[in-house]
Parts: C-alpha cells; sequence; structure tokens
C-alpha cells in the first residue's frame, strides 16, 4: 500500500478540473457549484485526502489552534485549568493543543518550540518547577507570538500573567492555624522559589509578625513538594526534636504525606498537630480527617488566561502592555485544622 499522501493536485486529475478548482470549492467558495462541491468533497473522502493545516495557516496567516504548555497533566488543578481555557477558546472556534513539561526545562523549551513551528496562534504556559532560564520565552515575545503565563509565573518575563494572589493564600492559612490556637507552625515549601512559592512563604511570615508568633528557621522545609516530600519532610521534624503544633504546605500531596506520618506515630490531627494544605485537590475532602486547604479556582483561571489571551491576539495595537489578573484565594476549612478546645 502507498504512504502516499493524497493532495488536491490527485483529486484534481481524478475529476479533469484544475487544483485551484479543487481548493475553492473545499474552502466553500461561492464561485464553485453545489455540483462540483459534492464531486470535490466525495471524491476527497474517497481518496482520504487530509488538508494542510500548517499552509492553510500560513495563508489564512491563523491556525485557530492555542498552545497550552503545563508542568502535568495529572494534577486536577491543571485539568480544570486547561477544562477553563478550552471552554472560552472552543466557543470562538478555535482548539485547544495540550503538553507538558513534566517539570523538565529541556522539555519545555522543545515543546514550545514544537507548538510554534505547528503553528499555534499563540501559547498559555504554566512554568516547570526547574526551569531558571527563560529566554526561549523572551525570543517568542520578541517574534511577536501571543504569551500568556498561568498560575506558575515569572517576574522575568514582560508579558500578560493570571494568577492567584499566592501571597494571601499563604496569609490566610497561617492565620487561620494562629486562630485555632496554634503557635509553632512548620512551613512546607518548594526549593526552587518560583513566585507561587515565594509569595505563599511571604504570608506566612507575614502573618506570624501580625500575631507576634516567633519564627523558627528550623520549622521550615524546603523539598519538590510531592507526596514523598511531605513524609521526609515530617520525618525530619520528628527526628530533630524540633517542638511543632502545626503544619502549612503549600501543596495538598506535601500535606497528604504529613498526614500518613503523623498517624502512623500516633500524632492526633487536629488536637495535637494542625494541618492545611493548598490547591483544593479532589482528594482533600475525603482523607481522615479531611483536609483544610486553599481553592485556587482553577476553571476560573482557564476563563481568565484565555480571555486574556484573545484580547491579546486581536488587538491592533503594536505594543501592548502586559496585563495581571489576580484571582483571590479561598480557605476552605476542614477537620484537620479545627483544634478541639479542653
Amino acid at each position: 500500500m502507498s504512504s502516499k499522501k493524497t493532495t488536491i493536485h490527485d483529486i484534481a486529475e481524478k475529476l479533469n478540473i484544475t487544483a485551484s478548482t479543487v481548493s475553492r470549492a473545499l474552502n466553500n467558495n461561492p464561485r464553485i457549484s453545489d455540483t462540483t462541491k459534492k464531486a470535490v468533497l466525495n471524491m476527497a473522502q474517497d481518496l482520504n485526502y487530509q488538508p494542510n493545516n500548517i499552509a492553510a495557516a500560513l495563508r489564512k496567516g491563523k491556525s485557530q489552534l492555542i498552545g497550552v504548555i503545563v508542568p502535568t497533566i495529572n494534577r486536577s488543578f491543571f485539568s480544570s485549568v486547561i477544562r477553563g481555557v478550552e471552554e472560552v477558546a472552543n466557543q470562538l472556534n478555535y482548539r485547544v493543543v495540550v503538553s507538558q513539561s513534566n517539570e523538565d526545562s529541556d522539555n519545555e523549551i522543545a515543546t514550545l518550540n514544537a507548538l510554534v513551528n505547528a503553528r499555534v496562534d499563540g501559547v498559555l504556559v504554566s512554568i516547570g518547577k526547574n526551569t531558571k532560564d527563560f529566554d526561549h520565552y523572551k525570543n517568542l515575545i520578541r517574534r511577536g507570538v501571543p504569551l500568556v503565563l498561568f498560575d506558575r509565573t515569572t517576574n522575568e518575563i514582560s508579558t500578560s500573567q493570571v494568577i492567584i494572589d499566592d501571597f494571601l493564600g499563604g496569609y490566610m492559612a497561617t492565620e487561620h492555624l494562629i486562630k485555632q490556637g496554634y503557635k509553632k507552625i512548620a512551613h512546607f515549601t518548594n526549593y526552587n522559589k518560583i513566585n507561587i512559592y515565594k509569595e505563599r512563604y511571604r504570608g506566612y511570615i507575614e502573618a506570624l509578625k501580625d500575631y507576634n508568633i516567633p519564627f523558627y528557621n528550623k520549622l521550615i522545609c524546603e523539598s519538590n513538594m510531592q507526596l514523598e516530600d511531605g513524609r521526609m519532610c515530617t520525618e525530619q521534624l520528628l527526628r530533630s526534636g524540633q517542638k511543632f503544633d502545626a503544619i502549612f504546605s503549600t501543596s495538598d500531596y506535601a500535606a497528604m504525606g504529613a498526614m500518613q506520618v503523623l498517624k502512623e506515630n500516633s500524632i492526633k490531627i487536629p488536637e495535637e498537630v494542625g494541618l492545611v494544605g493548598f490547591s483544593n485537590e479532589p482528594f482533600t475532602s475525603f482523607t481522615d480527617p479531611p483536609l483544610t486547604t486553599l481553592s485556587q479556582f482553577p476553571i476560573e483561571m482557564g476563563h481568565a488566561a484565555a480571555e486574556l489571551f484573545f484580547e491579546i491576539l486581536n488587538s491592533k495595537k503594536d505594543k501592548l502592555i502586559p496585563q495581571k489578573t489576580v484571582l483571590q484565594p479561598k480557605l476552605i476549612v476542614r477537620a484537620s485544622s479545627i483544634k478541639q478546645r479542653k
């Protein structure tokens, strides 16, 4: 069987018409009769003709495709953001091409290049934890390709972005624990300190200051914020002998790891140690006890990122001032942090 791809010239030869007539028929040109259009469409189907979308994009100047890069797609947060982007894009007859960097900077660069080579009309990105050099995004902006960052962003790139108020989220989580009577609050954060973790840490520190709670450096644990990291940080705290009565983790997964270790050591939650996570992953309402966390409203973030993208795409201005959309987090209080008063 031949693997040669069918072209409009093959259709034209079969029907004994010109390639330009085939092209016009496939694009529903009013100058072509309905009879010819029907014959062309039937022959295209018989020959399994697949249009060259890249060539079409070059002719039209738009591909009707948006590239989305996320660190990982198997997290409820990122899949919900993608859903939000698609809800806006599909209404405007755009389709979304999704790829994941797997937190690998080289993969992030290769994925970005692949999307641009596929002639997407622009890219929405949540930066991977291990990305420290942002030249690939700066080059994209110089080329005039619309770029919107969401959730994980950086101040090193001058482009529009959609974020949650991570400082407020960190402050709310810590303040909640303080108001429940906890005094020695450990904090689990990411060692690479990308913006979201910097801001949540800053909120934690500010809340301690405002309520005159002492800061203990030994209560800070930096890791990659996965479940096993939460286990490691909690085990490290227990071995150190440093007293603590609460944990604010900037990841629900690390908080789940902490919960496992506390239970294994017969430490009661929340009576002896209160626990707060971040992101409101679906499993947080099913843990025992259910986990207090912060909602980041991912679908709304996807909506906002897509709307910002289309505003950039459809702008007639040569130079746009980058915009920042900041969403407000919501504290979801559950049993893991409600201290039992004696």
